[in-house]
């Protein structure tokens, strides 16, 4: 199953349509999806054991995660209608009907091609490849926000649209003021800021008090939810002082939770950031130079992983790029050299859609990488100097 390609949504719901959720307690699932980096917009894993094998991006773990929360939520309230034509009919309802983002989609046929879409352009703050390598924020940090607001219009579907904007703003307002009481804000802090701001869909010009705005969280998963993305705000210094121990109880009480709930809340995101804090992009202090690379090459080698076949073929039937290729494990290429196989590849990056990302502008940029990561498919004969790795 392919999250990158058409057909993923109804090929994953099959996978998943002998699971019975109805012995998984809501909190324990939500337990379970906060694990794998869903709650903290920090995708690490997937919530279904059988994907855990599959080597996918962070954007197809969101998906994968997004869609199983979906199901879950669809399952547990006994929904009788199509997931799939559930969640387009929420979409629409959540969106602005004069001006959707998602209006140019609305005429595909196929619920789940058209879901499909919809999904892509929901969890993106960036949508531009090269954008996106120069961006830490890859992936949409409200997306449990969908959620809630699905749970909401399965149970009642009037003034959908204001629940999901009103939740949006209340989250918004008390994180902000988490922050705010901080004595001392580190780059952490300003980096959340941003990464809260990228993710909010509707920007509100007045945002409630925080007094209004905790009054508005009233449902078990709400309460949860929030107490996560204030602990989030909290984390910066690994140490809860006097100011940030005070606003939280005050969510205590105003939420009428109990010191569980906060102890335990404090303890999971010490722990997901102490285990993956190599593999959280805003905890990362490399510069914007660093991360181009190391995004991009990601994402090259997830491309030369899912086409190693068909690159094989058609390489092997382009006698200069080959020659070329076998030289650039040698030494470097001289600038015609480059030029040469640049073209080489390009006519076969037409043939292969999965490679179109190279054909965008600006996908020159990512030919290099291409050129590093190709050796490693080709037979050990082609590179005499390559050791192999364990």
């Amino acid at each position: 199953m392919n999250p990158s390609a058409n057909g993923w949504i109804k090929k994953l719901l099959l996978e998943i349509a002998e699971v019975s959720y109805a012995d998984i307690e809501t909190s324990t699932f939500y337990s379970k999806l906060k694990k794998t980096g869903f709650i903290y917009g920090s995708n690490v894993g997937v919530i279904l054991d059988f994907a855990k094998t599959f080597d996918y991006t962070e954007e197809e773990r969101c998906k994968i995660n997004l869609l199983v929360s979906y199901s879950f939520i669809h399952q547990k309230l006994a929904c009788t209608e199509v997931l799939s034509e559930s969640l387009i009919a929420y979409y629409k309802a959540i969106s602005n009907q004069k001006r959707s983002f998602f209006e140019e989609l609305f005429g595909d046929k196929s619920s789940d091609s058209l879901l499909e879409k919809m999904i892509h352009k929901r969890i993106n703050i960036d949508d531009n490849v090269i954008t996106k390598n120069f961006n830490y924020f890859l992936i949409n940090a409200l997306l449990f926000v969908d959620i809630l607001g699905y749970q909401r219009y399965l149970k009642n579907k009037k003034n959908i649209r204001n629940y999901v904007i009103d939740l949006e703003s209340a989250l918004e307002t008390i994180v902000f003021t988490a922050i705010d009481v901080k004595s001392n804000k580190t780059k952490y802090d300003y980096n959340l800021i941003r990464l809260f701001e990228d993710s909010v869909r509707h920007k509100n010009s007045r945002l409630p008090t925080c007094e209004d705005a905790i009054g508005f969280i009233s449902e078990p998963l709400e309460k949860l939810y929030l107490i996560d993305l204030v602990c989030m705000a909290s984390w910066s210094d690994k140490v809860i002082d006097e100011e940030e121990r005070e606003f939280l109880n005050r969510l205590q009480s105003d939420l009428e939770l109990n010191n569980n709930d906060i102890a335990s809340a404090v303890d999971d995101i010490n722990s997901f950031y102490n285990i993956h804090k190599d593999h959280v992009a805003f905890l990362s202090s490399k510069n914007l130079a660093q991360s181009f690379y190391n995004n991009s090459s990601k994402i090259v080698s997830k491309l030369i992983k899912r086409n190693s076949k068909r690159l094989i073929r058609e390489l092997s039937e382009s006698k200069e790029a080959m020659a070329l290729l076998a030289k650039s494990t040698q030494r470097n290429l001289t600038d015609e050299e480059q030029k040469k196989i640049q073209t080489q590849l390009l006519d076969i990056f037409k043939s292969i859609p999965s490679l179109a990302i190279f054909m965008l502008p600006g996908g020159m940029l990512l030919v290099p990488l291409f050129v590093k990561f190709i050796p490693k498919l080709l037979p050990s004969a082609f590179d005499d100097n390559r050791i192999e790795e364990d």
